[in-house]
């Protein structure tokens, strides 16, 4: 089925008004939270019709269909619409990393060394300097990416020492739970690691916390998230949620 801009544009505007509302429960502004659009598996004319309705970061987990995706969203857009700054917010190899960077603007996965120093290179190149975010594994299963939280500050150091590379923040992916409150001391878990490596490390700022989908957005910007990464709430589902 086609999508309907009109649809997606309501949907924007709900997930719009859900942030405003979790924002002013916890004291905060909504623009203090940047709305990303995760659109896996969705058709880039869904994509390009929210980016026309206002929607300005978009999210993409694979790097190949990115690489079929991107420069159909920016062929799409009406004139004078500016293209989404994407992020990349998948598992990402290393033999994928260099057309990561071509593609994306923030590397949300960054997990283990050997990948930093391999994305620096590639940025180096480039001659740009890359936004990354440190994914941390706050749930202990083996099949999702992120590195462990008692050598954060490892692979924190080992990135800041990485020129092409600006070490922005945290991200996490919470267990799949069907309560999204579960996912809350998960979310102030990675709040907490933040904070902590910012007082052990004189002079680092990471003023950026990716955390909260589609189900559970609200709980993380009640916990601190600057980031949430939203599919199905915009897209609606199509291959599974996101």
């Amino acid at each position: 089925m086609r999508p309907v801009p009109s649809e997606l544009a309501a949907r924007l505007t709900r997930v719009r008004e859900r942030i405003s509302g979790a924002a002013a429960r916890a004291g905060r502004r909504p623009e203090q939270i940047t709305l990303v659009g995760v659109s896996k598996r969705q058709p880039a004319e869904a994509v390009a019709a929210l980016v026309a309705a206002g929607l300005s970061h978009c999210g993409e987990n694979f790097v190949q269909e990115a690489s079929e995706k991107i420069s159909l969203v920016s062929a799409q857009l009406p004139v004078g619409v500016s293209p989404p700054r994407w992020h990349f917010v998948g598992r990402l190899q290393r033999n994928k990393a260099k057309r990561a960077v071509q593609l994306f603007d923030v590397i949300e996965a960054v997990d283990r060394v050997e990948l930093a120093e391999v994305l620096a290179s590639h940025a180096a190149d480039a001659g740009r300097v890359l936004d990354v975010l440190l994914q941390v594994n706050l749930s202990a299963e083996p099949q999702k990416g992120g590195v462990e939280p008692e050598r954060i500050a490892e692979l924190a150091l080992a990135v800041t020492r990485l020129p092409a590379l600006r070490l922005v923040g945290l991200m996490t992916v919470p267990a799949a739970n069907e309560q999204p409150e579960r996912a809350r001391p998960v979310f102030a878990r990675l709040r907490e690691l933040r904070d902590g490596l910012c007082r052990s490390r004189p002079g680092l700022t990471l003023p950026e916390l990716s955390m909260g989908m589609s189900a559970d957005f609200e709980i993380g910007i009640e916990e601190g998230a600057t980031i949430v990464r939203v599919g199905s709430a915009l897209f609606g589902a199509r291959g599974g949620k996101t």
